[in-house]
């Protein structure tokens, strides 16, 4: 049996464990928060490092991709290193396939018609393949970087302005530490700040990582399309309660809940036959139409 181990710096209260069986292979799905403790999840990959099939980095990213340009996240590179025998990811492989798959996904199948939308993106940054596939939509496509990231009042409108920040920014945001940035361990628990709720007001569609999304969203979010990534029941609840429209996740729900990307990318790094640092997204396309993964759609209100 393969096991693919989240070892995360969020929340220990959003870990769940679910087997489930993927082209054939049996598979134990596991997520471990460590409460923003980046020395405990270092342990735990030490501990299990060969036991596992894969570990996923769960909770911070090791890596921002801008275009072609690639920045290294300083807080993130020791808990890479801890693991010498099981592969690690974190996700970043399958946001530029799977995200960009979902988009044109939901434009085929008619779920949402992204043309003339008005689509707040809280972090392109994170999700540039989201950012990329939204903008070739047509959608009128607001990027919350500056907003969301470091607390600036400032949107940004296209792909053009958020590399020309990237390039200024991104080299020093990526070695302060990362709670910093991004809400870790029991800051992902705290109640919304609704401080930049006009932002989510003018929105159709509040799109990207759902830490970012929660932080500051308004407790009225009536006819909005929710599109993210992990969920768990509590936060499916939270959104229905406030209004939103419908909820679209772009990995599968499995046993009530949708896990990250990089336990999903953890599970096809498991199933290909080649060493996972030789992946190209072309490889990860391949496997993603072998299983047949379709996002989760769930009309709330």
């Amino acid at each position: 049996m393969k096991h693919v181990l989240s070892v995360s710096i969020g929340s220990s209260k959003r870990n769940h464990r679910v087997e489930i069986e993927v082209l054939g292979e049996q598979f134990i799905i596991e997520r471990i928060g460590t409460d923003g403790d980046i020395k405990k999840a270092i342990e735990i990959i030490k501990e299990n490092d060969g036991k596992v099939s894969a570990f996923g980095m769960g909770g911070i990213d090791l890596y921002v991709c801008i275009g072609n340009k690639r920045y290294t996240i300083k807080d993130a590179v020791p808990i890479a290193k801890a693991a010498k025998i099981s592969p690690i990811v974190d996700g970043s492989g399958l946001k530029n396939t799977l995200e960009r798959k979902v988009v044109d996904y939901l434009i085929k199948e008619k779920v949402v018609d992204f043309k003339n939308k008005k689509v707040l993106l809280v972090c392109g940054m994170d999700r540039f393949g989201m950012a990329e596939a939204l903008e070739k939509a047509g959608c009128d496509l607001v990027l919350g970087d500056l907003i969301f990231a470091l607390g600036v009042p400032i949107p940004l409108k296209s792909l053009k302005s958020l590399n020309l920040i990237a390039s200024i920014v991104a080299p020093v945001v990526c070695k302060l530490p990362f709670s910093l940035l991004y809400p870790t361990g029991e800051k992902q628990e705290k109640k919304t700040d609704t401080k930049f709720g006009r932002f989510y007001d003018e929105a159709d569609v509040i799109a990207g990582d759902f830490h970012f999304i929660k932080r500051h969203l308004p407790m009225d979010i009536s006819g909005k399309i929710i599109l993210t990534n992990t969920v768990t029941a509590d936060d499916v609840a939270m959104l229905t309660e406030r209004g939103a429209k419908m909820l679209i996740t772009t990995t599968p729900k499995l046993n009530g809940r949708s896990f990250g990307t990089n336990v999903m990318e953890g599970v096809l790094v498991s199933l290909s036959q080649k060493p996972y640092k030789s992946l190209t997204p072309a490889d990860y396309d391949e496997l993603l139409d072998k299983i047949g993964f379709t996002p989760r759609i769930e009309v709330l209100n």
